[in-house]
């Protein structure tokens, strides 16, 4: 279960809980870190998983899409790249696929997964390059609420990155972790 955590509370972010109602990872949104267009998620215990970042420049102003780059957190900061997702910036063009790249290269062009649906309606997925459902994204019927929703990963995929995507897809949104 994904809820979000207000802006008034600690700056925003995502609080995920298991089915005994344990928090099992949190992602803090801008007003923790004070610069937008980064995030951290945490584990249970708030120890530092993932650093996330969007990309910026001149040239990433210039492109059709935004880029988003998730590293591992090690005592030193952010170190190996572990995701990168891609999503269009034209309004003309947003039911194309967000794209995610695991390639340990930046410039990577070629995708291994790719977010479907519509994550603003709580109603998509998350799938590998064979089409086979990774995650999936919904809301419970009992809750007319957006701000809390579930999230079910299927077993042998890593839910940190699965929820580090689902923090990206958040700020996408200008929900609870954006500036």
């Amino acid at each position: 279960m994904v809820r979000q955590r207000p802006r008034i509370v600690n700056g925003g972010g995502l609080a995920v809980m298991n089915s005994n109602q344990n928090v099992v990872f949190s992602v803090d949104g801008c007003g923790i870190l004070g610069v937008k267009g980064e995030l951290v998620l945490r584990d249970g215990e708030g120890a530092p998983l993932l650093f996330i970042r969007k990309k910026g420049g001149v040239v990433r102003a210039l492109s059709a899409h935004n880029r988003w780059n998730s590293y591992l957190m090690d005592y030193e900061g952010p170190s190996k790249l572990v995701f990168s997702l891609k999503e269009t910036k034209s309004r003309l063009l947003t039911k194309s696929a967000i794209k995610i790249s695991t390639d340990a290269k930046e410039n990577c062009k070629d995708w291994n997964f790719e977010v479907k649906g519509s994550f603003s309606e709580r109603d998509c997925t998350i799938n590998d390059r064979r089409g086979n459902v990774v995650a999936q994204v919904g809301l419970k019927e009992m809750m007319a609420n957006k701000d809390f929703y579930h999230v079910v990963v299927q077993p042998g995929y890593d839910q940190a990155f699965v929820v580090g995507v689902i923090a990206i897809l958040d700020n996408i949104h200008g929900e609870s972790t954006r500036c």
